[in-house]
């Protein structure tokens, strides 16, 4: 495992990737070399390495367009005499600040520290208080579930034509930003299920939708997964006590018409389903109380259903 400190990507990456932008800008501007140096604290030898091309610079900070943006801007002010070293220092802080959260500070962080893919840089940001460990359990939970999805190739018949999701809801979720899923959905690829990114939030609509609406009925429900329609996998859920509940197949207001179905049963089922409409897939939904009890409950009712 490699541990790296967020602290030592800004250090290593984006302080020299700055240094070599403003140099490019204010000799772009007619500074000379020693002035150049002067202004970034630097020896006017650094500087020639600078406009040389010899120092490494990070690409997805020097193609950011707030780095862009915030370079060009100092180095107006540098040029024009508008701005000093405290104003300069000021925007590239703030522009840290930002490329640490869910930025290119974070993407780099996560390419020299792998541990920490998928979770989006909120231990960077937020620290360890218990919301954000919630958080990071609902992500775990589905890069869990959606790992032991691509590994059963023999559920690959169940992915819909869209593509299929998990999803995992943090306790207390009101919004879809509020639960995990997969960027892009699984689907189906040479006979096996592809797994395309690590969670994120807010990454699913409809899935989401499903979970927010068992949620308001029983708030220990905060896991699912999307299936197409199979009636061999609906019987074999009968067979196990499990009694599927159907839909309507629109999108609007579907967690709404969701929620009033489960009120109204008294129980938020463990398969729902719908039989497809215009232009609409049959889908059915199974839910748990994670992401990975949903699929694991949906893989035992594939391997019951052959």
């Amino acid at each position: 495992m490699t541990l790296r400190l967020p602290e030592e990507i800004v250090a290593e990456r984006f302080v020299p990737t700055a240094r070599a932008m403003l140099a490019c800008e204010l000799d772009d501007r007619g500074l000379t070399q020693q002035a150049i140096a002067d202004r970034l604290g630097i020896t006017q030898a650094a500087v020639s390495n600078q406009l040389n091309g010899k120092v490494e610079i990070a690409e997805p900070i020097a193609e950011h367009p707030r780095m862009v943006a915030t370079v060009e801007r100092i180095a107006d002010g540098f040029a024009d005499g508008s701005m000093d070293e405290v104003d300069a220092l000021a925007e590239l802080i703030a522009t840290v600040r930002e490329f640490e959260d869910r930025g290119p500070i974070c993407e780099l962080h996560e390419a020299e520290m792998p541990a920490l893919a998928g979770l989006g840089c909120d231990l960077c940001v937020r620290g360890t208080d218990d919301a954000v460990a919630a958080e990071r359990e609902a992500l775990a939970a589905v890069r869990r579930g959606a790992r032991r999805l691509g590994a059963t190739p023999e559920m690959a018949p169940l992915v819909p034509n869209v593509g299929t999701n998990v999803a995992n809801a943090v306790p207390g979720a009101a919004e879809p930003a509020d639960v995990a899923a997969v960027p892009g959905r699984l689907i189906r690829m040479r006979g096996g299920i592809e797994v395309p990114a690590n969670p994120e939030f807010g990454a699913s609509r409809n899935v989401a939708a499903a979970v927010l609406a068992a949620m308001a009925v029983d708030p220990d429900v905060r896991g699912a997964i999307n299936l197409a329609l199979d009636d061999a996998f609906l019987d074999a859920a009968r067979d196990r006590g499990i009694e599927p509940l159907e839909f309507d197949p629109e999108y609007d207001d579907r967690r709404e018409r969701l929620t009033a179905l489960f009120e109204e049963r008294g129980s938020v089922p463990a398969v729902c389903y719908h039989g497809g409409a215009f232009g609409v897939e049959p889908i059915c939904y199974v839910f748990g109380e994670t992401a990975e009890d949903a699929i694991e409950l949906a893989i035992e009712l594939h391997d019951s259903a052959q």
